[in-house]
This record gives C-alpha cells, structure tokens and sequence, in this order.
C-alpha cells in the first residue's frame, strides 16, 4: 500500500512539471508584445504606427495570419484575414458552439468595443471592427476565405451566427 501511495505521488510531481510549464508560459506571454504561435499575447508595442490614405489591402491575401489586438482588453492574438474588393476582414468560427464561445472571447468583445491594432509585417495599423451579420458581399468574402483557408465559410454560416465576420474598417 505504501509502495502504491509513493508511487502515485510520484506520477502526480511528474504531471505537474509539464503543467506548471505551460501556465508559467501563458501567463508570461500575456505580458509580452504580441502573441506567439500558441498562446495570446499582451498589446502591441513595436512597430510604425501607419498613417496616411486607406492602403490597398490586397498585400493580405499571401499572409496566413496576421496580429490583431484588442484595445478592450489590451491583448493580442494570431488571426486569420482576407481581403475582397480591397476590403479588409477578420472572423471566427463555431460560435454557436458552447466550446466557441468560450474558447473565443474577442469577437463578443469586439462587438462591444471594436476598437483595435492590426500588426502586419511589423507595421500597426490602428482600425475599427464592425461585424457583419448580413448583405450580398457576404457570398463573395466567403468565397475568398474558402479560397485561402480551404474554409467551410458561407453566407448561411454567417448569417447564422456560427461565424463572426467583422470588417476592418478606418477607425474615425
């Protein structure tokens, strides 16, 4: 019994390494000028502030992912983007799933306060989120998403509201 009480603490130490590791790093990267690849980052500091005319948002559609942060929470996260008919949007999916909306919390908080800062290959771009829940673009930026990410994007997963879809419009 001893040997069977030493042993499962021993295995429960050996658990806690690897946890303890991944929680010390989310919670460090949340401090730190944007995200990595996995885990959310904190606002983003570095880089030109671009200012000037509404630039052509064409140079988006090669980029896989792209920084985008809050200023309602100030943290930052990788996101998918698309541009159609030199219109710039981010989205998020399953959120008519319970898991979704936990997992993701930026698009209600987005709704609420849209304000945000795109990073772009190390330029920040300072815009405002409006989400789209209907219209007749929808079927063409749901074809350039499917397009790019091999997407199941539609108009009706839209209109729905099993995906988010906000434009990323000049902040006024």
């Amino acid at each position: 019994m001893k040997l069977i009480k030493n042993l499962l603490i021993i295995v429960f130490c050996l658990l806690l390494i690897p946890v303890t590791a991944v929680a010390t790093a989310g919670a460090k990267q949340r401090f730190a000028d944007g995200p990595n690849r996995v885990f959310s980052g904190g606002a983003l500091i570095a880089g030109e502030l671009y200012s000037g005319p509404e630039p052509d948002w064409s140079f988006v559609n090669p980029i896989a992912t792209i920084e985008m942060q809050l200023l309602e929470p100030p943290t930052s996260r990788r996101i998918w983007t698309v541009e159609h008919n030199n219109k710039f949007y981010v989205w998020s999916g399953y959120m008519s799933t319970t898991v979704g909306r936990l997992w993701k919390s930026w698009p209600g908080q987005a709704e609420r306060d849209g304000r945000a800062v795109l990073r772009i290959d190390g330029k920040r771009y300072e815009r405002q989120l409006l989400r789209i829940t209907s219209g007749p673009e929808l079927d063409g930026i749901a074809a350039a998403i499917s397009n790019k990410y091999q997407s199941a994007t539609s108009r009706a997963t839209v209109e729905s509201g099993d995906v988010w879809l906000f434009e990323v419009a000049p902040r006024n």
